[in-house]
């Protein structure tokens, strides 16, 4: 596999500096001109890779699924043969691992641009869709591995999603580690859980 070009290089640390700045000011404040600045290069160089900061955003949804897939796969990079490697998955999904990889201020300020900007709002669906089929196959790979016999895989897929998202947010009103965090966090995952049909041994 080759090495990366400069020119890709150059392109992922100009995101990272623009999510840095996302994250400190927040994504409606941050700018070219505010990347370009904590970098300490020229607007022109920013703008030589990224044109518009509607191009950095889209750069920047490539860069949020990348940090959020490490969550469908830390601890789960062998194949799903037993519940037991199903739930771990499952318990990955709902811990609030996510935002060891991404700040949730920048990625709930990235929903609300999905309802004023056109182009993003395609990007982040597609950033959300292949999260989506990362879950479906893995679901699939336990169906065929005999370890649930649930026919409906791109029903429950939409389902397990519908949940993670709404719980995550919610649960970020709680402080972690606490017990009512706790408590709610097992609600989610034990409902989560009932909706596979375990093949007996």
């Amino acid at each position: 596999m080759g090495r990366k070009s400069l020119g890709a290089i150059r392109r992922l640390e100009i995101i990272k500096s623009f999510y840095e700045v996302a994250r400190d000011i927040g994504l409606e404040n941050a700018s070219i001109a505010k990347v370009a600045e904590a970098m300490g290069i020229s607007n022109g160089l920013v703008m030589h890779y990224f044109k518009t900061k509607e191009e950095l955003l889209v750069g920047l949804n490539k860069y949020i699924l990348k940090q959020h897939l490490n969550v469908l796969v830390e601890g789960n990079l062998k194949p799903l043969q037993t519940r037991q490697d199903l739930e771990n998955l499952i318990q990955n999904l709902f811990s609030r691992k996510w935002n060891q990889y991404f700040d949730d201020g920048v990625f709930y300020s990235c929903y609300a641009m999905v309802y004023r900007n056109k182009a993003f709002n395609d990007s982040f669906k597609q950033y959300l869709l292949k999260l989506h089929d990362v879950l479906r196959e893995e679901l699939n790979q336990a169906r065929t591995n005999g370890v649930i016999h649930n026919t409906n895989i791109d029903e429950l897929t939409e389902i397990i999603f519908a949940l993670i998202d709404g719980s995550y947010y919610y649960l970020g009103m709680f402080e972690q580690g606490k017990e009512a965090h706790q408590k709610q966090q097992e609600i989610y995952i034990n409902h989560c859980l009932s909706l596979f049909n375990y093949t007996k041994p």
